[in-house]
């Protein structure tokens, strides 16, 4: 395993971390960071990703030709790192970034490449993802969305779930059946939608941290034309995999290991602070925040072992699912120990002043639950291990 990083990419970082120093947005008292889902945020996250696309911060291992940066793994792994340490906002339009983009180069014609490419990186356009279902969320090939021929087009109907910033955006990947008779994995066409169509509805989801970036939403007849199709009729599920293969790639753990690690310095200082004040927290409590540092240090090393993988031009298989669940089960029991350690102070939200760090623990410690879900959820990750790992036999 390689644990080190050549001069070059050292400059990297250091020339990243001096623009994220200079450009972050913080909060202060006149002017906080707005609520997530509300109209102020994306205007917010907006203006970010546009201030990081004229600096050449957006898209960094995109081609060149296509606005990128050309850069490679190793770089982007720093970048991800890098911004989680400055705790930067996120990318409004991550999905087109981290997804579309990647399948419209692997995939779509030259003409769509032209259409929406350059505008993803700059988030005039906005992209949101309808693949998710109420019936159809771990196992996806299970979608009931129908797309019937409609002249040189396609009338969509159906429901989808889940869709991050719908509201927000200007156009959607979506999948849909174009032939009910065919196995669930066939017959699925990958398609184009533009979002102010007509027939679609939008219902945001507000969630448990009170939040409501999150959609549902309906198609009622909504036409596509046949130029907005990514691949080939029927062969949209090959195309899926490519998104899926970017959206559960490896490369997110690499930001969300220094997301942990804020948190556990965090709560050992929380643990400090309560001994000096004569309210120790107990035992047991203690030797799970030593519990919490230590995963982190080993979802550490484990992405070290990732990263030199793909160095050797390795494609990560089996095992990237079990340190997904690996990286799932430590957020949520570094934020349960957290919690512990706050107390009853735990209890206090955002709204109200005497919570610690302004109630940020308790809102990851309720997106933390979600953790088991997103990107596949516990029990599909641990299908794969012991399949393709132990080599168990399927259950009947």
């Amino acid at each position: 395993m390689d644990l080190s990083y050549t001069s070059a990419q050292q400059e990297f970082r250091s020339r990243l971390r001096r623009w994220l120093e200079g450009h972050v947005p913080r909060a202060e008292p006149d002017r906080p960071i707005p609520a997530p889902g509300s109209e102020e945020e994306a205007r917010f996250l907006q203006a970010w990703q546009q201030t990081l696309y004229r600096d050449g911060w957006c898209g960094l291992t995109w081609p060149k030709e296509y606005g990128g940066q050309g850069a490679g793994f190793v770089e982007q792994v720093i970048y991800d790192e890098e911004m989680a340490r400055a705790q930067a906002p996120e990318l409004i339009n991550r999905v087109g970034v981290n997804n579309v983009g990647p399948t419209l180069m692997a995939h779509g014609t030259e003409e769509q490449k032209r259409r929406f490419l350059s505008k993803i990186l700059s988030a005039e356009d906005i992209w949101c993802q309808l693949f998710s279902e109420p019936g159809a969320g771990s196992d996806l090939a299970a979608l009931r969305t129908i797309a019937e021929r409609d002249g040189d087009g396609y009338r969509l109907t159906g429901q989808k779930v889940w869709t991050s910033y719908a509201h927000f955006s200007r156009w959607a990947i979506c999948l849909a059946r174009t032939d009910p008779k065919a196995p669930k994995h066939r017959g699925i066409t990958y398609f184009i939608v533009d979002m102010q169509a007509k027939g679609i509805e939008i219902r945001p989801l507000r969630q448990l941290t009170g939040s409501a970036e999150f959609n549902e939403v309906f198609l009622d007849s909504v036409t596509v034309p046949r130029e907005f199709v990514i691949g080939r009729e029927n062969e949209g599920w090959q195309v899926a995999m490519n998104t899926l293969a970017h959206e559960r790639g490896t490369g997110y753990l690499f930001k969300e290991q220094v997301k942990a690690r804020i948190a556990v310095d965090r709560l050992l200082e929380l643990v400090r602070e309560r001994s000096r004040c004569g309210q120790p927290v107990h035992p047991a409590l203690r030797e799970e925040a030593v519990n919490a540092y230590i995963r982190v240090e080993i979802l550490r090393l484990l992405n070290l072992d990732t990263m030199t993988r793909l160095q050797r031009g390795e494609i990560p298989g089996a095992e990237s699912s079990l340190k997904k669940e690996f990286w799932t089960r430590l957020v949520q029991h570094l934020h349960e120990t957290l919690m512990g350690v706050e107390g009853p102070h735990c209890q206090l939200m955002p709204t109200d002043r005497r919570a610690i760090d302004a109630g940020r623990w308790q809102q990851t410690f309720l997106y933390s639950r979600s953790q088991s879900i997103s990107g596949g959820t516990s029990e599909v990750q641990m299908n794969i291990v012991a399949q393709r790992l132990l080599g168990l036999p399927r259950g009947g």
